[in-house]
């Protein structure tokens, strides 16, 4: 009997658990089946921040003070960061036409200043030295690579050759090229709207000046890329759209050598057959005279 009160006992205890567990499960089926939970991935589960985490990302930014670069240097940085981009916004401009040297030189001077006090062994305030800390820190070198390829396009540029000495001022070689290539652009629009043969009488002259000014500024090494652009746009002007031209003096020289060398070959062979023939004469005569001699003693004799 007691066996019997026991076991009704465990058939209504299961009976109840399975009856809470229906009910669980009952409870949350309708939702997972209106709005299923979406799954995390792995890393977004890692990287997401707790909101009551004791540590914060803030902290990332923070280094010990002996690694962090200094006040010295952070300004510096700064410094060269505006003037690069100072640089930049006059390059964009001044590629076509040319005119990097003549419109940049005050920023790309302002640049070099900046960078010689980043890059220099003398110490700043407090006996702080920027080179490595901006330099050779890391190894991208961020600061070397964005001044390396500024520079290597000035030097490609030749922009030193129409400068002065530090960068200052246009050399006066340089502003006298700009004022004759000013007046010969001058006389172009003064005649282009006119007849080209018009254009091609007026501005010959001034233009040949150009001409042998630019090749005496090549001659000399005293060249750059705005120069360089300028004349090769106002030689197109001349040969291409207005269809000027004028014979050169040297002209006449170069067809004179030239005559001189195609006849040359037959000056020389002339004169050695006409030289051959005198020498041959001069050898005959002597023995024609001897042999007349010879005989005339022969007959002598016989006589």
């Amino acid at each position: 009997m007691a066996l019997n009160k026991s076991s009704w006992f465990l058939v209504f205890l299961l009976i109840n658990i399975d009856a809470l567990v229906s009910a669980d499960v009952d409870f949350t089926a309708p939702e997972s089946a209106d709005r299923p939970e979406p799954a995390l991935s792995a890393a977004a589960a890692v990287f997401k921040p707790a909101v009551d985490s004791l540590f914060s990302l803030n902290l990332l930014s923070s280094f010990p003070e002996d690694l962090e670069i200094s006040d010295y240097c952070t300004e510096l940085l700064n410094i060269f960061g505006q003037r690069y981009v100072d640089y930049v916004k006059c390059l964009v401009p001044a590629a076509r036409p040319v005119r990097v040297c003549q419109n940049c030189f005050s920023s790309y001077g302002s640049l070099v200043d900046t960078y010689t006090n980043i890059s220099s062994d003398q110490m700043g305030p407090g006996n702080v030295s920027c080179r490595d800390s901006l330099l050779r820190s890391d190894r991208l070198m961020l600061v070397f690579q964005l001044y390396s390829n500024l520079d290597d396009l000035w030097t490609r540029s030749l922009c030193k050759q129409c400068l002065t000495d530090g960068l200052h001022n246009l050399s006066n070689t340089t502003l006298y090229f700009m004022t004759l290539l000013n007046q010969t652009i001058s006389c172009f629009d003064k005649y282009k709207q006119g007849n080209h043969t018009e254009l091609c009488k007026s501005c010959k002259n001034t233009y040949r000046g150009l001409n042998e000014l630019y090749g005496g500024m090549e001659k000399n090494h005293t060249l750059c890329i705005d120069i360089e652009d300028a004349m090769n746009m106002t030689r197109r002007l001349w040969s291409k759209n207005f269809n000027c031209s004028f014979p050169r003096e040297e002209t006449v020289a170069v067809i004179a050598v030239s005559s001189f060398m195609v006849f040359l070959p037959i000056i020389f062979y002339l004169s050695s057959f006409l030289h051959s023939e005198q020498k041959k004469r001069k050898l005959i005569h002597p023995k024609r005279a001897k042999s007349y001699n010879s005989l005339m003693n022969i007959q002598d004799k016989l006589s």
